[in-house]
């Protein structure tokens, strides 16, 4: 059974960075794709990074440039260091997981929440203007 769990959520000012982390655990598959999502209060679930088992990674408009999603696979952990934060970024920021049949039908390169099958927590991140 795969298991996620965030940490390294916090309160920042914008312009500032942070680094969140996920730690993975029983993700043993050969192709698989990680990524971290984020959901605002009142708004929908939004994909914000994907890593792919082939070391590839795909970004949403939103996050190019600030954000950098990365994996230690000796640690099993996954990270998403934000820099040039905005208030706009504030939310619930969650680690997702998904173990596609091949990356070429993965639905995770859409950054679809709905796609994915296992998830952390959430660790809340607070940019104050």
């Amino acid at each position: 059974q795969v298991q996620l769990a965030e940490s390294g959520g916090g309160s920042v000012q914008a312009g500032g960075s942070l680094r969140v982390s996920c730690a993975a655990s029983g993700l043993t598959h050969d192709t698989y794709c990680m990524g971290w999502f984020r959901q605002a209060p009142g708004k929908e679930r939004e994909g914000v990074a994907i890593i792919f088992s082939d070391g590839s990674s795909s970004y949403a408009d939103s996050v190019k440039g600030r954000f950098t999603i990365s994996e230690d696979n000796a640690k099993n952990t996954l990270y998403l260091q934000m820099n040039s934060l905005k208030p706009e970024d504030t939310a619930m920021y969650y680690c997702a997981a998904e173990v596609p049949a091949s990356l070429a039908t993965a639905t995770c390169r859409y950054l679809d929440a709905d796609g994915m099958e296992y998830w952390g927590k959430g660790t809340l991140v607070t940019i104050s203007s």
